[in-house]
This record gives structure tokens, C-alpha cells and sequence, in this order.
């Protein structure tokens, strides 16, 4: 007798986004897909069992928000940073990709700068794995149509800072960093347009009303600047102190309300508030929510930003854009995502090695630091860790890290643990205390910010499409990783 399924994970307790009971059944698998589950499933009817030992089995995780081959070459960080997403109960890797300096350091159209990044990816990504892209050039602007019918890439970003200030601090040479022309502008005007284009192809792309949108990091240049030249003369601060002071929190609400306008003025319909930092970014943020309703707003928040403060052992370890912030600000965030106030919870992940990080000649130089750190491999643990602390239910951590990213992001068989969804499962032993150490990390990073925190709930086994990839500290086999069009799959709901 041959078997019904490819194999069983037997004893779980499954963790369902929008279900609040955790329900202790068995889970059957063929072809790649979750094909029964039910309180009990016959062990023969299986190629293979699985003992899930009774731990927790959540959704594979969707981590909407990462940056791969910013700091390395994408071919080699593509390797070892989802290899890290592995470990932490990430299956499908949504990563940020932008022309210019970084990345693969060239400018250029999309029509010949994304294929190649496809071919640096192909094969090597342990997860599931695509892509946001941002139009920085002019000429980008008449791509987007392009990119989404051609490439499935149906998520585009405005880094609203960049206008006229750097990646790692103040610039004045925008055109050299961007690669774009020195006619070219990259401000307010080119994110109006780039909102116009969104609202042309929202209305006239067939089902890219629901699938397309626009995420934005909210810091406005000109206040960045400002205030990062007069902590520097100051000199009173030091560290992520003076970090969070030169990029104030009223620079992110004031950005917030300047994008929200633009988009009701240019018929944007659905708009991502990207890594919200403080409490006036989240006033800022409910308040545009309220003055037009009929913008699909949603709200981000980065596991950094929940779990480090400016008082931080990391130091400039923890640089990050926009930066780490006071207590306080972490506090008003946390109690965000406790009221239903944020959308979904991402690591923000940018590998920047300990070589990179920190100037060697001034290395308590914040300002010289690179910006950017990885954690993809925590954002699970993390948020369970302290989530739970505070009451955060079960079945909300599997919304914000799986269901809710999945349904934005129009990977329609993902995010859920229900027949005929992709087979991605996290077991995660709830009752496990650990403490993070880089060492142990698969990341090519070789650090964390989260050094020497305790977090409690440990991921023990990953798998990707029915295939474990981590089992207990290990990864499992080659790159099965796979680029997904959008929209992937079949549900709608």
C-alpha cells in the first residue's frame, strides 16, 4: 500500500492566525503543501513522520521587511542571511533593493538592473524569497507598470530621507550616492509622481487594486540634517543618545503627514508606514489613519525597535535608520501592537559585518558607524519572548509575523497553517530559555545588537514547502528557495 502522504508532523500545537484556540493535532503533507489536519492521522498513511513532541507550531514566518547585498555581494549574502532567516522560523524572505551605491552599485533601468538581480539569486536563498523595489531615477517611474506585470513585483519604496542626507548620516553629494543625473531630483516632487504612476496602475492594471503598494521610510531630510549638525557641535551626546537627537521623532510624524496628504492627493490607495520608531511616528501614523479613511494604511515595527533602547549595551552596534529610541518611545510601540495598531512585525535585516560596522579609527563615533544591523534570526523568539511577557496572544504573533505580511504582500498561500497553503511550519519549544549569542548565529554578521538578552521560546525545527531546512541548530540541505511572482498562489483570503 502506497502512502497518502509525503509525511506526518504528528503532536503539535497549532498556532493559527485569527483562531485563538491552540489546537493539538496532527499535520499531513504532499506535494509541498499542507494536505490534512486533523487530531489524529494514521502513521502508515505516510512516507515519513515527524514527532512535533507537542510544541508549538506556528505559521512559517513572512518577514516582510529585509535588505540583502547591501553591505556584501548579493550572491553571498543571499547565502548566509537566509540561512540565518532559516534558523529563526523565517520561510519566505521579502527583501528591499534599490539602483545607486550599495547593492550592486550601479545605476541604470530596471529593465536591465532586475534581471540580474534575479540571476544573483537564483538557487541561493534557503527561503522563499522576493522583492520590494524603489524607483530612484526618473526613468524608473515609467518601469513600474513593467516590473509588476512582467515581474510580479507589486511593492515599491520611497526613502524619503534621502533627498539630502546619506545612508549613514549627512551628505551633500545625493546625485554620486543615488546615481542619477545631477538634472534629477530625488525629493518630494519624484515621490508625488512615483504615487501618481501607483494610482494609474491601481485603477488600470487588472487586480492590482488590492495588490499593489507603496511603502515608505518616513524621515524628512531637511530635519535630519539640521539637528544631526547641531548635536555634532553640541557635543553633548554620545551614542544612540545622540543618534535618536540628530533624527528626531517629530521628523518621522511630519513625514507621515506629508506622505498621507500626497497620497490622498494622487490617488495612492494603500500605503505602508515602514519601521515606525516613537510615539509621535505612531500619533502620526493614527492620526493620518483617521483623516482619510480610504487610504489603506498599514504600520510596521521592527523587533530592534521593540526590544533595544538607547540605553543599550550595543552601542553603535545598534545604529540603525531611523534610530534606536528612548524607553519611553519603545513602551508606546509595544502598547501599538498590544491595541491592534500595528500590522505586522519585521527584523529590518541588513547584514553589515563587524569589519564594516564601526570606523576602526573612531570606533565610539556614532556618526561614522554604518547604519543597519541583522536579526532576522531572533524576530520570532523576540517577539514570542516579549510578546508573551506582555499578553500578547498566540495568535496574534502569527498574524503580525505570517498572516497579515502574506495577505499585503499578495503571497496568497502563505501565512497560514490550513489545507492547501504552502506546508512552511515553525516548531517552537515555548518553554526554552536561551541567550542570544552571535556566535551561534548563522549570519555572516558575526554580532548582534541583541547580545546577551534572554529570550524565552526557541525555534527547534524549520520547514520550507513540506522540506525541513533547520533541524535543532542545523540547517538541512541545499538552497530550495524559490523567487514568487506576486501574486502567488491561489487564495484571495
Amino acid at each position: 500500500m502506497s502512502a497518502s502522504y509525503d509525511r506526518i508532523v504528528k503532536n503539535v500545537r497549532a498556532v493559527r492566525p485569527r483562531i485563538a484556540e491552540v489546537e493539538t493535532c496532527d499535520i499531513a503533507i504532499k506535494d509541498g503543501v499542507f494536505a490534512e489536519i486533523a487530531p489524529s492521522i494514521a502513521a502508515e498513511s505516510a512516507a515519513e513522520i515527524i514527532d512535533g513532541k507537542g510544541l508549538l507550531a506556528f505559521p512559517g514566518l513572512v518577514d516582510a521587511h529585509m535588505h540583502v547585498g547591501i553591505y556584501q555581494p548579493l550572491d553571498k549574502d543571499a547565502v548566509t542571511e537566509s540561512r540565518a532567516a532559516a534558523s529563526g522560523g523565517v520561510t519566505t524572505s521579502l527583501n528591499y533593493m534599490r539602483t545607486g551605491q550599495y547593492y550592486l552599485n550601479r545605476g541604470g533601468p530596471y529593465r536591465a538592473f532586475f534581471p540580474e538581480v534575479l540571476a544573483l539569486s537564483k538557487d541561493r536563498f534557503h527561503v522563499d524569497y522576493s522583492y520590494h523595489l524603489a524607483p530612484i531615477a526618473g526613468e524608473h517611474i515609467g518601469e513600474m507598470e513593467y516590473l509588476v506585470r512582467e515581474h510580479g513585483v507589486t511593492s515599491f519604496k520611497i526613502f524619503m530621507f534621502y533627498g539630502s542626507h546619506g545612508l549613514h548620516g549627512r551628505s551633500n553629494r545625493q546625485s554620486e550616492f543615488l546615481m542619477i543625473g545631477d538634472d534629477e531630483r530625488y525629493d518630494i516632487g519624484h515621490f508625488e509622481f512615483i504615487m501618481r504612476e501607483l494610482g494609474r496602475i491601481t485603477a488600470q492594471v487588472p487586480g492590482a487594486r488590492d495588490l499593489v503598494s507603496l511603502s515608505l521610510h518616513c524621515e524628512l531630510a531637511e530635519i535630519l540634517t539640521a539637528y544631526t549638525r547641531l548635536v555634532e557641535s553640541e557635543g553633548k551626546l554620545t551614542g544612540l543618545h545622540a543618534y535618536s537627537a540628530a533624527r528626531p521623532p517629530h521628523s518621522e510624524g511630519l513625514a507621515i503627514f506629508i506622505a498621507a496628504y500626497l497620497a490622498n492627493e494622487t490617488g495612492c490607495p494603500n500605503i505602508n508606514l515602514l519601521h515606525l520608531s516613537s510615539a509621535k511616528a505612531i500619533e502620526a501614523a493614527l492620526t493620518m489613519r483617521d483623516v482619510f479613511p480610504h487610504i489603506d494604511f498599514r504600520r510596521e515595527v521592527t523587533v530592534g525597535h521593540l526590544l533595544l533602547d538607547v540605553d543599550s549595551r550595543a552601542a553603535g552596534h545598534a545604529k540603525v535608520n531611523p534610530p534606536i529610541r528612548p524607553r519611553s518611545d519603545v513602551e508606546r510601540l509595544w502598547q501599538a501592537v498590544l491595541d491592534g495598531d500595528v500590522d505586522w512585525i519585521v527584523s529590518d535585516h541588513a547584514c553589515c559585518s563587524a569589519e564594516k560596522k564601526l570606523d576602526r579609527q573612531n570606533p565610539d563615533d556614532i556618526f561614522a558607524a554604518k547604519s543597519g544591523f541583522g536579526g532576522t534570526e531572533y524576530l520570532l523568539s523576540g517577539v514570542f519572548s516579549e510578546g508573551s511577557r506582555r499578553g500578547l496572544p498566540y495568535f496574534r504573533i502569527a498574524e503580525l509575523l505570517s498572516w497579515n505580511p502574506a495577505r499585503r504582500f499578495g503571497l496568497w498561500d502563505k501565512g497560514d497553517i490550513a489545507v492547501g497553503y504552502d506546508a512552511d511550519l515553525v516548531l517552537l519549544d515555548p518553554q526554552e530559555r536561551f541567550v542570544v549569542r552571535a556566535e551561534q548565529s548563522p549570519s555572516g554578521q558575526g554580532y548582534t545588537p541583541f547580545e546577551g538578552q534572554e529570550l524565552i521560546g526557541r525555534v527547534k525545527k524549520t520547514l520550507l514547502r513540506g522540506e525541513v531546512i533547520f533541524d535543532h541548530g542545523e540547517l538541512i540541505g541545499p538552497p530550495r528557495g524559490r523567487f514568487l511572482a506576486r501574486p502567488y498562489g491561489k487564495r484571495m483570503s
